[in-house]
């Protein structure tokens, strides 16, 4: 959610090739969630192949499938900051589409 506030208030949009789970405090910290292993095996039979994590799951590497971790792209997040820097890089030339003022 904030990523998607990100965008839509900078007019840049997050990356297509980039999945995200975490939960976020007031202050910015990226706290571990369940179910890595099957969100990663989710992104992966979607296509995504850039998966950004908590640092504080990593323990939960070991669980995702071998085949997983060597076909995806993983970064261990701490703060929401370090989420948005790599979900919108290479997207400053492409502004989000605004509605026409009548």
């Amino acid at each position: 959610m904030y990523n998607a506030l990100v965008s839509l208030l900078s007019g840049r949009c997050i990356r297509e090739d980039v999945a995200m789970t975490g939960e976020i405090t007031l202050r910015g910290l990226v706290l571990p969630v369940g179910g890595i292993k099957e969100k990663v095996l989710a992104a992966r039979r979607a296509g995504i192949s850039t998966v950004l994590l908590p640092a504080r799951n990593r323990k939960d590497f070991e669980d995702i499938p071998e085949s997983a971790r060597e076909a995806l792209e993983f970064h261990w997040i701490e703060h929401v900051e370090e989420a948005t820097a790599i979900a919108l890089r290479g997207y400053d030339e492409a502004p989000i589409p605004q509605p026409e003022s009548g």
